[in-house]
C-alpha cells in the first residue's frame, strides 16, 4: 500500500499508519483487530538484512491511513475523496434499501386490500357496505376511529389514501389485521355480511392488543410518513447516484507493472 499512496520512505508511511492507530484507539476499535504486525525483511548496503516492520491491513485500517495521510501527495487526497465517496454510497444504500422496502410493502397492503374485498364479498358483504366493512377493520385496531377519523387526527389531507402516508411499521401492521381477517372469514365460512363486519373489528382489535402486549407504539400515535409517491420518486432518481465514476478514484491505486 505504500507505494499507492505516494510514498517513497518508509518510516515517513509508517508515521502514517501510527497516526491512524492512534485514531482506531480514539475511536474505540482494537488496533491489533485492524493493524497486524510482522516482520519483513529488507536487504541493506553490503548486503546485510535487517528485519522492519510491516502491517497486515484491514479496509478500516487503510481507510485510517489514508484519513491520517499527508493530503499534499495526490495519492492521499485522491484516496480521502474515494473513502468520502464510498461513505456517502453507503449512506445512499441505506436510505434507498428503506425505501424499497416501504414501497414493496405498500404494493403488498394493495394486493391484500384486494384480497379482503373479494373474502368479503364472498361472506355476504354487500358492494355499498364495503366502506363500512373495512372502517370496522381500521376502528378496531386504532381504538374506535375510523378512516376519515385516522386522517384527520393525522392531518392528513382527505383526498389522500391514508396507507400512501403510513411508514413501513404501521403498513405491516395493517397488512397482517388483513391477511387474518380474510384467512379467518374463510376458515369460519362466514357467510353473513353483519358477522362478516363483527369479524373485521374484532381481528382489528386484536392487533391493537397484541402491539400494546409488545409495548409497540399504538398505530393512531404513529407520525404520518410522507407520502409514497414521493419515496417512489427518491429511488428513481437515487439509483445513478449509487455508482461510482473511474474519475472519483482515479489516482488511489497506482498501475501495476505486467510482468
Amino acid at each position: 500500500m505504500q507505494p499507492f499512496l505516494g510514498y517513497t520512505q518508509w518510516r515517513r508511511f509508517e508515521d502514517a499508519i501510527k497516526r491512524a492507530i492512534t485514531s482506531c484507539k480514539q475511536s474505540g476499535n482494537e488496533p491489533s483487530h485492524h493493524f497486524a504486525g510482522v516482520g519483513k525483511p529488507i536487504e541493506g548496503g553490503k548486503g546485510a538484512v535487517q528485519i522492519v516492520n510491516d502491517y497486515h491491513l484491514s479496509r478500516f485500517a487503510c481507510y485510517l491511513i489514508a484519513q491520517n495521510g499527508d493530503p499534499r501527495k495526490p495519492e492521499i487526497a485522491n484516496a480521502q475523496k474515494y473513502f468520502a465517496i464510498q461513505a456517502r454510497r453507503q449512506e445512499i444504500s441505506d436510505a434507498i434499501v428503506a425505501d424499497i422496502e416501504r414501497l414493496e410493502l405498500r404494493k403488498q397492503t394493495s394486493e391484500e386490500f384486494k384480497a379482503l374485498s373479494g373474502a368479503a364479498r364472498e361472506a355476504g358483504v354487500q358492494d355499498r357496505m364495503f366502506g363500512v366493512f373495512h372502517d370496522a377493520g381500521y376502528k378496531g385496531m386504532y381504538g374506535g376511529l375510523g378512516r376519515d377519523a385516522i386522517k384527520k387526527l393525522k392531518r392528513i389531507p382527505e383526498k389522500e389514501n391514508l396507507m400512501d402516508r403510513m411508514d413501513t411499521t404501521e403498513l405491516a401492521a395493517n397488512q397482517f389485521r388483513m391477511t387474518q381477517t380474510r384467512d379467518k372469514l374463510t376458515r369460519e365460512r362466514v357467510k353473513d355480511q353483519q358477522s362478516a363486519i363483527k369479524t373485521h373489528e374484532s381481528v382489528g382489535k386484536e392487533v391493537r392488543n397484541a402491539i400494546k402486549h409488545i409495548g409497540g407504539t399504538l398505530p393512531e400515535k404513529l407520525s404520518p410518513a410522507e407520502h409514497i409517491k414521493q419515496v417512489e420518486n427518491r429511488v428513481k432518481i437515487t439509483a445513478p447516484k449509487m455508482k461510482l465514476k473511474e474519475k472519483d478514484a482515479k489516482g488511489l491505486i497506482g498501475k501495476q507493472k505486467e510482468e
